[in-house]
């Protein structure tokens, strides 16, 4: 049961503590020492030398949740150029196609999960070639020495969902010694330094009016939220701001891409939840992002575009001609725009602003970020 929005919950970096008792905001803060560790990890695993087989005919990422998003990472820093197919498989089974040309790679921040142990048994049984990822002394770690398969060990931050750049920068260096991406040690360290910056404007201690991710949850909190992303990037973001706010605010979120969404989605504008509102003119503060504001009190579609810095022309139209869509209609409109030039960069900045996003406005419904009742209910249910 939740207390209902209040704004004053996010107004005193106290008040925000004492309602984060889990230390939810304090997991999200360590994405940059997450990068430089695993980093670290990775090297002293022994991920560089995954060339020594030669490239992969295609790269199968196992995971599900927060695990399963750094494989969404590797295909988006990858890119649609990339030389062979990028896969993330959430479920029980391996595609039948997979085999022992294919490298597939295990990814369980606890190293128990149950569907990615059965893919990657899967996969030994194949003679696939083997990567894991995820915590030491765990039954991945068993499973990785039985199989000889490469082992990175991850440290977890606290929850899963938020030791996702611990899971994802072995992937992206595994990546990159297959020569699949480029991503020398600069661009790492790029990342982790624009990732501080991201907590820095984020901190608790910064006010609603300054800090952009408390701005957007409060601007969020009552509506029904679309999420649209307009890149292999920014798609990969807009699935994690819906997962979590799922998780950490326990709010439901709608997931699109850019173009599909112009074939199906777009027609909710016209819709019961988007009825009754009058467009108000455009205000625009902080440059990160923009929010239209209606003067109806009745709460209803929040359009979310995560935008990235590389977007197809057609695309970059399709959203442009989407937000001018909404705004005729009074839909309130958020826009935010990726920052940096590689794609790691630029994929970090926009899941770190919806991290931070995600867990203020658990704060301001009087939610408890960190646990999840109803999935921890349902793992008992099926066991």
């Amino acid at each position: 049961m939740t207390g209902g929005l209040d704004p004053s919950r996010l107004e005193a970096a106290e008040a925000i503590e004492a309602a984060d008792p889990g230390g939810m905001l304090r997991q999200v803060a360590s994405s940059a020492a997450q990068v430089r560790e695993a980093q670290r990890a990775a090297a002293e695993a022994g991920v560089g030398g995954l060339a020594e087989d030669g490239r992969p005919r295609a790269v199968v990422v196992a995971g599900m949740g927060g695990s399963g998003i750094a494989g969404d990472v590797l295909a988006a820093v990858c890119g649609v150029g990339c030389a062979v197919p990028v896969l993330t498989v959430r479920g029980h089974r391996l595609p039948g196609w997979v085999g022992a040309a294919d490298l597939v790679i295990a990814v369980s921040s606890s190293g128990s999960t149950e569907e990615t142990l059965e893919v990657a048994v899967e996969a030994a049984r194949r003679g696939c070639r083997l990567m894991f990822v995820g915590a030491a002394e765990s039954p991945l770690a068993d499973l990785a020495a039985r199989t000889r398969g490469l082992f990175v060990p991850v440290r977890s931050a606290g929850q899963p969902r938020s030791a996702l750049w611990g899971l994802a920068v072995p992937l992206v260096l595994a990546a990159h010694a297959l020569r699949l991406a480029d991503v020398p040690g600069a661009v790492l360290e790029s990342t982790a330094a624009r990732l501080e910056d991201v907590a820095h404007r984020c901190r608790p201690s910064s006010e609603p009016f300054v800090n952009p991710a408390k701005r957007i949850a409060l601007d969020l909190a009552g509506d029904v939220p679309l999420v649209w992303g307009s890149s292999d990037v920014a798609v990969a973001a807009a699935y994690r701001l819906c997962g979590q706010l799922a998780k950490n605010a326990k709010y439901p979120a709608v997931f699109g891409e850019v173009p599909e969404t112009g074939h199906g989605q777009i027609a909710v504008f016209d819709g019961y939840f988007a009825h009754g509102s009058t467009p108000a003119p455009t205000s625009s503060g902080d440059d990160y992002f923009f929010r239209d504001r209606t003067d109806d009190p009745e709460h209803g579609l929040h359009l979310v575009v995560l935008r990235d810095v590389e977007e197809h022309d057609r695309v970059r139209r399709r959203c442009e001609a989407s937000v001018a869509m909404a705004r005729d209609r009074g839909v309130a409109v958020t826009e935010v725009r990726a920052e940096g030039e590689h794609p790691l960069e630029r994929i970090a900045t926009l899941i770190a602003l919806a991290d931070y996003v995600t867990v203020y406005l658990a704060i301001a419904l009087g939610v408890d970020p960190t646990p999840v009742p109803a999935v921890d209910e349902l793992k008992a249910r099926i066991t």
